[in-house]
């Protein structure tokens, strides 16, 4: 069976591998897709966001890299036959937010989400964290 592990990846955090190498484990084929989030800024180009991508995944036999940006996960979903999306998820608002999603998807396209639990020891590490200490650390 095939899923996609969607997101902004922007930068790849150490909860995003820790996701996706459980997720290669369930999985026959794992498509990690860069995905465009309107209600984000983009940090990264998506070039380095797919390189990071690449190599968070070495070693990894059945992880494909994709990115998508123009149109809906569904879209993506249906062109590449893929019926189940994975979400990682940190706490109850990251629960909160991927369930509306989630509903939405299996009304939209009877695409399943598959809920991962972060890692206690890296739940409390985002992307947004990430890029605020690397801006910290390269003004000093």
């Amino acid at each position: 069976m095939r899923a996609l592990y969607p997101g902004s990846f922007d930068p790849v955090t150490e909860g995003h591998q820790h996701v996706l190498h459980r997720a290669a484990r369930l999985f026959d084929e794992v498509v990690v897709c860069v995905m465009a989030n309107p209600a984000k800024t983009g940090r990264y180009p998506i070039a380095e966001r797919l390189e990071r991508l690449r190599t968070a995944a070495a070693g990894l036999g059945n992880v494909t890299i994709d990115a998508h940006t123009g149109g809906l996960l569904v879209d993506y979903c249906r062109q590449a036959r893929i019926d189940v999306v994975l979400r990682g998820v940190r706490d109850g608002h990251d629960l909160d937010h991927e369930m509306a999603m989630a509903r939405m998807n299996r009304e939209l396209a009877g695409i399943e989400t598959l809920f991962i639990a972060a890692d206690p020891d890296l739940a409390h590490i985002s992307s947004t964290l990430v890029t605020a200490l690397a801006r910290q650390a390269s003004r000093q």
